[in-house]
């Protein structure tokens, strides 16, 4: 098996983009294998690694559909909607609290809380 050619930052040739870069030009990867890779040098830590792709093989974004549309909504429903008391908080509730903040700040669900 080859090895994938590899580019520090910045030093990528023209017709190759990441996936985000795809995305902001409305395109997405399309099935097509990774050409190469890009690696951002950290201090201290192992490099930051993002996948090439090349962009005239990309094929443009897939149309939203009212389906999916529907489906989103609702999944971005239950992300906001209080497990506790059941209403919408209008922001996604952090998993680490695991309820909205109001809920998680009343005594009666504070674990630190002397008995």
């Amino acid at each position: 098996m080859a090895a994938l050619p590899s580019y520090r930052w910045h030093l990528a040739p023209e017709g190759l983009a990441t996936r985000r870069q795809l995305r902001a030009l409305g395109l997405r990867p399309g099935g097509q294998d990774v050409v190469a890779e890009l690696h951002r040098p950290r201090r201290r830590r192992a490099p930051l690694v993002a996948f090439l792709y090349r962009v005239d093989r990309a094929k443009p974004v897939r149309p939203m559909t009212p389906a999916r549309a529907a489906a989103l909504a609702t999944a971005m429903l239950a992300r906001r909607t209080c497990p506790n008391c059941r209403l919408d908080a209008g922001y996604c509730i952090p998993r680490s609290l695991g309820m909205c903040v109001t809920c998680h700040d009343l005594p009666l669900n504070r674990e630190d809380t002397p008995s």
